[in-house]
């Protein structure tokens, strides 16, 4: 190793300068506030699907809580449950897709494509 202790450029962390480090820095809190009310956002949206021809209607929010279930009285068979049981899984199932659909929409958005592990 030279005398210097850090090879050539080493010292001032592969040329990068305050100004450039600084500016990052602004980027990536920006970004982080964004993302911040971004998150914001699509837990206040409500997603909608149905199943059985519009039989069972469900709305879950964007932090997948389920807020409605609608049943059309002429799906109710009491000989049967089992489809009506099938029929709120596959609607909330389908609108809990909808959510997570939207979530990793709008983050790629944020993020430009970039795949950042932990978001999301």
């Amino acid at each position: 190793m030279a005398k210097g202790g850090f090879p050539k450029g080493m010292g001032n962390m592969g040329g990068m300068g305050a100004g450039n480090m600084n500016q990052m820095l602004k980027q990536a809190k920006k970004m982080q506030e964004q993302m911040m009310k971004m998150q914001e956002e699509m837990e206040e949206k409500v997603y909608e699907a149905t199943a059985g021809g519009g039989a069972v209607s469900v709305k879950v929010s964007g932090k997948k809580e389920l807020r409605e279930i609608n049943i059309t009285p002429e799906v109710v068979d009491p000989d049967d449950v089992e489809m009506l049981q099938d029929l709120i899984i596959a609607a909330v199932n389908e609108a809990m897709r909808k959510a997570d659909e939207s979530s990793a929409d709008e983050m790629s958005r944020l993020t430009g494509g970039l795949n950042i592990p932990g978001l999301f």
